[in-house]
């Protein structure tokens, strides 16, 4: 009787743990079963959490590169001082190709980007006795490869960017005269007493610079000359390009950082050595340059083997001085160029 009882004692035990069981795993099954919707929502925020990560990630990339890429680039104009070279080519491409404008370059800045520089200087044109602003140039360079300038001129009668024979204000003995020249003898005329000007010459024949001062007044200064070197009659190159006047400043400056300081080379044999030097970097000095044709080499050639000769010249002073150009028989035409209040003394 006691085994009967005892073997029924255990079967329900077993029936109470099987039961228990079961509804442990019922309890467990409906706590932790989670619905589509919820499934959904956690691949969602998966995501959205790699996404996070790879933006991260790609942000700190990003952040070790730019100081790297920044430091080759200072590093790619540093050596072998690249950048003071642009600058160089730039300054005196200027100075060669622009009359009477000059440069401080002491003043010149630049800023160094990604593989890229821009160079930002202001230029300056004597009249009278006084430089004025003339604009400010901008210049941007890929590498070391250029694009043209942008520039903000602020003078009143500009010269024309894309130059051609009939824009020119200097022209060459054989060249023919495309503006009224006395229509610009009457706008000097009709000037006030009591103003300075620069004027543009051209001459009736090719003369050695020396001789220029000669038959000028006294109260008047040569700022530029415009030199001959073969192309300047026809006012193209071999191709048919139009080119522009090349020369150089006629006066000393005296500041430190002008190429035509005085100190060991006179003005034309500085105008030679900057000559070679854009021959040299022609692509630069050509996208510089108002004429985008110099045909450097050529130039060059010619000013070797025949030496310098000017046709015209830019000339300042006060306006009654200047009126007295007229009678000089060696000037064959006259333009206005700027004209600024009394400054000569």
């Amino acid at each position: 009787m006691k085994d009967n009882d005892s073997i029924e004692n255990r079967n329900n035990d077993d029936k109470l743990y099987k039961a228990y069981i079961t509804n442990t795993k019922e309890e467990m099954d409906s706590s932790f079963s989670i619905s589509v919707e919820e499934q959904r929502q956690i691949v969602a925020r998966g995501r959205t959490a790699a996404r996070i990560t790879n933006v991260m990630i790609s942000v700190a990339i990003l952040l070790l590169i730019l100081p790297v890429m920044t430091l080759l680039s200072y590093l790619y104009y540093a050596i072998g001082g690249r950048a003071d070279h642009l600058i160089e080519v730039t300054s005196k491409t200027i100075y060669v190709t622009e009359p009477n404008i000059s440069i401080e370059e002491m003043e010149i800045e630049d800023d160094i980007g990604f593989f890229s520089m821009n160079i930002f200087f202001d230029v300056y044109k004597r009249i009278g006795k006084q430089d004025y602003k003339a604009g400010d140039y901008d210049i941007y360079f890929a590498l070391d490869q250029p694009a043209f300038p942008k520039k903000n001129m602020v003078l009143e009668r500009p010269l024309p960017e894309n130059p051609t024979g009939e824009t020119e204000n200097m022209l060459h003995p054989k060249a023919n005269i495309p503006f009224s020249v006395s229509g610009e003898w009457n706008m000097l005329k009709g000037l006030p007493n009591g103003t300075v000007a620069e004027v543009y010459l051209s001459f009736s024949n090719l003369m050695d610079p020396e001789e220029i001062e000669e038959f000028l007044p006294t109260e008047t200064e040569v700022q530029w000359l415009a030199v001959h070197t073969g192309l300047e009659a026809k006012q193209t190159d071999g191709e048919g390009i139009p080119i522009a006047p090349i020369g150089y400043p006629a006066q000393i400056d005296t500041t430190t950082w002008s190429p035509f300081n005085g100190r060991d080379q006179t003005n034309q044999e500085v105008f030679m050595d900057i000559l070679a030097l854009l021959e040299e970097n022609e692509i630069v000095s050509e996208k510089v340059a108002r004429a985008k044709s110099l045909d450097m080499t050529k130039r060059l050639a010619f000013l070797k083997a025949n030496g310098i000769e000017v046709y015209g010249a830019v000339v300042t002073g006060p306006t009654p001085e200047l009126r007295k150009l007229e009678q000089i028989e060696e000037i064959r035409a006259m333009k206005v160029g700027e004209v600024k209040l009394w400054n000569w003394k």
